[in-house]
């Protein structure tokens, strides 16, 4: 592209060639220039119109300002009320949660009354003015210390149904040989040896020869041995003064000092010691003193009932 200037009379020309680049770069810095003209006119005319106190300009510049204002009172409003929304969706839902942990903190044993649990409300909705920025404030924090107490008392629950479990997984309430009939009850009877009565201090389960033997319950074991009467032997202690025997084992799977969980295998059936055939013999001791096993297998469902049964049960009178 090329471009002639002359003067006024014609006299004097000068050519000016313009190649694509040339002429693209000079048409930026002619937009720049605008632009930065602009801006310098718009602060200047604006300003000082403003400072002098100019008619139109002064009205112009409380217009601008006026509808700045007022769309930042619409973001502010709207954005309070879509807050005041979440608010009473919080609220809803804490109140659900404070009425699920009444519920559960009598399955933890926890008195309800014990649960400081806000007292309910409710009535005609009647609207009111919008909430303002502080009165949210305020009320958001209210909800956060209500939900650390909540938190700790979820905590609470958590811990005391954890307890139940542990001490559930520590009764033996597990039948030791599953697929096995139960032989011989707790209690007197004619001894199958000696023919004369004699007191069974526990359950027999027949059972084929290598059949599994798992633990009643959780524990650690306390004797692994071979006894006279009741051949390879095993006691595992639960705690509380509590302990299963397993007698006349074939085959022994663990040791003293071991950790065993509930249902583990720890034998297998066998005919060894004072027996007349293969079969598991199955006690409970409180305290050293024999228990009828029978009461415990049938009292999983009832922890606390179990738990008296086996303190307070006594050998049968003959």
């Amino acid at each position: 592209m090329q471009v002639i200037i002359t003067d006024a009379w014609m006299a004097k020309t000068r050519a000016f060639h313009l190649s694509g680049a040339k002429l693209i770069a000079a048409l930026l810095a002619l937009s720049v220039a605008l632009m930065l003209v602009s801006a310098g006119l718009y602060h200047w005319v604006f300003l000082k119109g403003a400072r002098e106190g100019w008619p139109i300009v002064g009205s112009l510049v409380r217009l601008v300002v006026k509808d700045e204002v007022a769309q930042r009172d619409r973001y502010v409003k709207e954005n309070i009320e879509v807050l005041a929304k979440r608010l009473g969706e919080m609220q809803a839902k804490m109140l659900q949660l404070e009425s699920l942990g009444e519920r559960v903190s009598g399955l933890a044993g926890i008195n309800p009354a014990d649960i400081k649990v806000r007292p309910g409300q409710g009535g005609v909705l009647v609207s009111g003015r919008d909430l303002t920025m502080e009165e949210l404030d305020a009320t958001l924090s209210e909800l956060d210390a209500l939900a650390g107490q909540r938190t700790d008392v979820m905590t609470v629950i958590e811990s005391r149904l954890f307890e139940q479990k542990i001490k559930k997984m520590m009764v033996p309430t597990q039948i030791p040989v599953p697929d096995a009939s139960l032989g011989s009850i707790f209690g007197w009877r004619i001894d199958p040896i000696t023919g004369r009565s004699a007191l069974h201090t526990g359950l027999d389960f027949p059972a084929t020869p290598g059949t599994a033997i798992y633990a009643a319950a959780g524990g650690m074991v306390v004797t692994q041995e071979f006894h006279a009467q009741y051949g390879n032997m095993i006691e595992v202690d639960h705690g509380n003064n509590l302990i299963t025997r397993y007698a006349h084992a074939s085959k022994i799977w663990v040791k003293k000092g071991d950790l065993i969980k509930r249902g583990q295998k720890i034998a297998e059936v066998g005919n060894t010691g004072r027996s007349t055939g293969p079969h598991l013999h199955f006690e409970v001791l409180v305290q050293g003193v024999p228990q009828d096993p029978q009461k415990f297998l049938t009292a999983g469902k009832n922890l606390g009932d179990s738990s008296k049964h086996a303190v307070h049960s006594e050998i049968p009178q003959r």
